[in-house]
């Protein structure tokens, strides 16, 4: 009789520093970008954390008044302030702003592990994706299944990742979290428009219309430690199923003008 080993059992090891040499031997810099709104409970873990795998520590502040700026400066962030306009808004400035060839960006509450951003690099350095999307359903979370309000949020995740993975002919897991990594053309190049979270689809849907190379790595996320989040799915569903409907059907991706990074061709 022949077994069949565990698929985890081929599995490398993840890395625990990142690597910034590509094969070609191109060194890399990294930015780390958390946007934030009074976060001075969470932030100074996240940012003690981040450092020693960032190059540029770059916080987008939406004009705090609990001393989050403070804490950004103490652990030797780049403080900028966005336009009060959302998160989606905070990430687009974070974008503009930012000097590294590699753009992570991570949530300011805790619930991502910042130990996760070599994970989140690698494919990256070694050429092989030009995005890499942190998976929730890949790598576990905490916050999706436990109260009714958690519940209605996954079972809207689960719709938009399956429209997207329908229409765009992939098989995604996870199109909701705001744990990522970026090449800085690739995100200039998309072209970013939304103001609030559903910043985070309108990356996945445009980077894979734009031809350009997607993956997932898994990683976990778990409850903030403090405090309480002001997302409702109630404020914002009808701009989720509008610019969900919008960025699949109606969007269309600009011809390459040779300016920008040259996407690869769809399969």
């Amino acid at each position: 009789m022949t077994t069949q080993l565990p698929q985890w059992y081929h599995q490398v090891a993840r890395p625990r520093e990142v690597q910034r040499i590509g094969p070609d031997g191109k060194h890399y810099t990294i930015s780390v970008i958390v946007p934030t709104r009074n976060e001075a409970a969470n932030l100074l873990p996240v940012l003690v954390r981040a450092a020693p795998h960032a190059d540029e520590l770059l916080v987008v502040d939406g004009h705090s008044t609990d001393g989050t700026r403070e804490i950004a400066h103490a652990c030797g962030a780049r403080v900028i302030l966005d336009d009060g306009r959302g998160k989606g808004a905070a990430i687009r400035c974070g974008i503009r702003e930012a000097q590294g060839d590699i753009l992570v960006f991570i949530d300011a509450d805790g619930s991502h592990n910042p130990d996760d951003i070599p994970a989140l690099v690698q494919p990256i350095v070694e050429g092989r994706a030009d995005h890499v999307s942190g998976s929730r359903m890949l790598g576990g979370s905490d916050e999706l299944h436990a109260t009714i309000h958690q519940f209605v949020r996954l079972f809207g995740s689960q719709v938009i990742t399956l429209s997207i993975n329908d229409t765009q002919n992939v098989r995604l897991t996870d199109c909701q979290n705001g744990f990522r990594a970026l090449r800085r053309e690739v995100a200039l190049d998309l072209d970013l428009q939304e103001d609030i979270t559903t910043i985070e689809q309108e990356m996945i849907i445009k980077t894979l219309r734009r031809g350009y190379r997607l993956v997932e790595v898994a990683t976990h996320e778990y409850v903030r430690a403090n405090g309480e989040s002001n997302f409702r799915v109630i404020d914002v569903w009808q701009r989720y199923l509008y610019s969900l409907f919008y960025y699949l059907f109606l969007w269309r991706p600009p011809r390459y003008n040779g300016r920008g990074p040259s996407p690869r061709p769809l399969p």
